[in-house]
């Protein structure tokens, strides 16, 4: 394949380009690399192959300008983030999804603690891409599952200013401990902080922060029960004190058990996953929706099998 100048395509990694006329990003390619086809050029955008102006573009219409640096990668770039801790589940210019493992914080509380938004900033730098990771919103240090973070301030900001109206549908899992009495139902109180950190609940206005939670039974069994939960509200804490508020602490859980009560913790962690994310796109307004399956290892909790957990859950 040859370009416009007659170059040899595979004579490079990668080919850039400097925009003369206003187009969208797929004329542009089209024209620059004659007679690729349809499905070539999709997988070149979704693997993240094209950088405008350094910074990555998946979207078909994105507009070019005259003057903006278009690059194109000549093998798709792999979503995939090499690290342990974390796996990419989309990414587009404005925001990042990922998934988190149990046992790193979402963000440090200080510079030289190791945290996911340390992770995405060293994947944005060897990349080349002038962006950083805000993070929106928070997974405790041992809950597992997906997060978003916006890669500029403006990105941020909207998801911050307008949390609720913009997440639609968030929900976790998780392994309690016991046999669940209902089907399902509801959780509501008052949360309030101590110095030393520890989250009370009240069933009354204590002049705290109202938190719901709505639960469903999954499979219930004798020793254990897998439930999933819908917040309606998203405070520190909140499923892990509610569960607990119902007698059903969530397994592995070393702060939020009931008084004179073990808490098992076959996993070594917080048998807690956020599986489902779905929002509105903070710039483009586009109705986002991901989930990833309930981790393998939970299942084998609840149905008296060896759990085998790496902090991930299923392939999607």
């Amino acid at each position: 394949m040859r370009n416009q100048t007659g170059e040899s395509y595979a004579a490079k990694k990668y080919r850039e380009y400097t925009v003369r006329e206003a187009c969208n990003i797929s004329e542009f390619i089209t024209k620059q690399m004659s007679g690729i086809s349809r499905n070539k050029l999709k997988d070149i955008l979704h693997g993240h192959g094209v950088t405008v102006d350094n910074q990555l573009v998946t979207r078909y219409d994105f507009p070019l300008k005259p003057g903006m640096h278009v690059r194109i990668t000549k093998h798709r770039r792999s979503t995939e983030l090499l690290n342990k801790w974390v796996k990419i589940i989309y990414e587009d210019k404005d925001i990042i999804v990922i998934e988190k493992a149990a046992g790193i914080l979402s963000m440090a509380a200080s510079a030289k603690q190791f945290c996911i938004k340390t992770v995405l900033d060293e994947y944005f730098q060897r990349r080349h891409f002038k962006c950083h990771a805000h993070c929106v919103h928070r997974l405790d240090r041992d809950t597992s599952g997906l997060m978003m973070y916006a890669k500029s301030i403006e990105a941020a900001k909207i998801m911050q200013e307008d949390w609720k109206g913009r997440v639609f549908d968030r929900r976790y899992c998780a392994v309690l401990v016991g046999k669940m009495e209902k089907d399902g139902g509801t959780v509501q109180s008052w949360l309030t902080d101590n110095k030393a950190y520890v989250t009370y609940s009240s069933p009354v206005d204590n002049g705290g922060k109202l938190a719901i939670t709505h639960f469903h039974t999954l499979n219930a069994q004798e020793n254990y029960s897998l439930v999933e939960m819908r917040l309606e509200t998203g405070r520190k804490n909140q499923i892990r004190v509610h569960m607990q508020d119902i007698g059903h602490p969530v397994v592995g859980d070393p702060k939020y058990g009931i008084e004179g009560q073990y808490v098992p913790n076959p996993l070594g962690r917080l048998c807690l996953h956020a599986y489902r994310l779905f929002f509105y796109h903070p710039i483009t307004g586009e109705r986002l929706e991901f989930e990833t399956p309930i981790p393998t290892a939970f299942k084998q909790i609840v149905s008296g099998k060896p759990a085998d957990e790496d902090g991930m859950s299923e392939d999607m």
